[in-house]
C-alpha cells in the first residue's frame, strides 16, 4: 500500500471539519510505499490530522506530507496552532493525557496520539512530535 493514498483518504474524511474552521490544507503526498495493515495505518493518519485540526487556530493551516527516506515511508502532519512547550512533548503520546491548557477545550479522551504511537510501533516505526513555530506552517 501507499501511505500517500491513505493520507488522501484520511483528508477526505476530515475535510468538512477543516472547512468549517476555515483551515487551509496543504499537501505534499509523494509516494510512500509501506507494508502493514491499511485500516490501522489510515486510522493513525486520521488521528494525526484530527489533532492538527482540533488544536489549530481558526483560519489556520494544516500540512500533510508523505515521503520515503532512508528509514522507510513517513507521514508528517503539522499545523499553525499554538506552539507546545518542549517539556510537554513527551507526554503527548501518553494514554488519556491531554495538555493542561487543552483540557475541556476539545472533544476527545486523550487517546488519539497514543493510538498513533501504538500503530507506528506495531509496524516497526515510531511516532514523534516536534514543537515548531506557527509561521513554519503558514
Amino acid at each position: 500500500m501507499d501511505l500517500a493514498d491513505l493520507a488522501r483518504n484520511a483528508l477526505t474524511t476530515t475535510a468538512a471539519e477543516a472547512a468549517a474552521r476555515s483551515i487551509t490544507i496543504h499537501t505534499d503526498l509523494a509516494p510512500a510505499p509501506a507494508v502493514g495493515d491499511p485500516v490501522l495505518l489510515e486510522q493513525a493518519i486520521r488521528n494525526l490530522i484530527d489533532n492538527a485540526i482540533r488544536y489549530n487556530l481558526p483560519d489556520g493551516s494544516l500540512t500533510v506530507q508523505t515521503a520515503t527516506g532512508p528509514h522507510g515511508a513517513t507521514v508528517q502532519v503539522g499545523n499553525a496552532g499554538p506552539v507546545i512547550a518542549e517539556h510537554e512533548v513527551p507526554g503527548l503520546f501518553t494514554p488519556f493525557r491531554r495538555l493542561t491548557d487543552r483540557v475541556g477545550s476539545a472533544r476527545g479522551s486523550g487517546l488519539g496520539l497514543s493510538i498513533v504511537r501504538a500503530v507506528a510501533r506495531a509496524h516497526g516505526g515510531e511516532a514523534t512530535a516536534t514543537p515548531t513555530r506557527a509561521e513554519a506552517w503558514t
